[in-house]
C-alpha cells in the first residue's frame, strides 16, 4: 500500500511529534500539582529522562502515549497501513528502551510509574493511582486565603 501523504506532508507530520510537554503530559501536571505535589521536569542525568520527577520521594512518573510506548490497548495495538516492519521495529524498541529504563532506574533506587494515555479519561481512578504511589503531599493552601 502507498503512502497517502506526499513526502513533504509527512515529513512535516511527524516533526509536529512532540517528546515533552504533549497534552496527556500537561493533563498529567496539572492534575499532580493541584493534589500539592511539586516536582522537577525531564531530569537528563535519570534514565530514559522522566517526565516528573519527585527526587526527595525517589520516584519518577513516565506518562507514555499508547501507540508510541507499546500499550496493549486498542490504540497501541494499531498499526500503521504502510511501512509495517518499520513501525513495529520502532516500537518494540521503545519498549525494550523503556523496560531498560525502568530496571537502572530501580537498581539506583528509584520507583516508577507509567501512565498509560488510555488511562487518563477516568481523573479519579488517575488521582488515586498517584496518592497510592507518591503518598502524602502537602495539601494546597485553600483559596482566597492571603497567606
Amino acid at each position: 500500500m502507498t503512502d497517502t501523504f506526499p513526502m513533504a506532508k509527512r515529513k512535516w507530520i511527524m516533526r509536529q511529534v512532540r517528546d515533552r510537554d504533549t497534552v496527556p503530559e500537561l493533563i498529567v501536571r496539572s492534575l499532580i500539582h493541584s493534589l500539592g505535589y511539586r516536582y522537577r521536569l525531564h531530569q537528563i542525568h535519570l534514565p530514559g529522562k522522566p517526565d516528573l520527577v519527585f527526587s526527595r520521594k525517589r520516584k519518577v512518573i513516565f506518562v507514555h502515549g499508547c501507540f508510541w510506548h507499546g500499550h496493549n490497548c486498542a490504540r497501541g495495538k494499531r498499526i500503521p497501513k504502510t511501512n509495517k516492519a518499520y513501525w513495529m521495529e520502532k516500537i518494540s524498541r521503545n519498549v525494550a528502551r523503556d523496560r531498560k529504563n525502568r530496571q537502572r532506574l530501580r537498581r539506583l533506587g528509584w520507583r516508577s510509574l507509567n501512565i498509560w494515555e488510555c488511562k487518563m479519561k477516568n481523573s479519579k481512578a488517575l488521582s488515586s493511582t498517584i496518592v497510592s504511589f507518591l503518598g502524602e503531599s502537602r495539601s494546597p493552601a485553600p483559596s482566597g486565603t492571603p497567606f
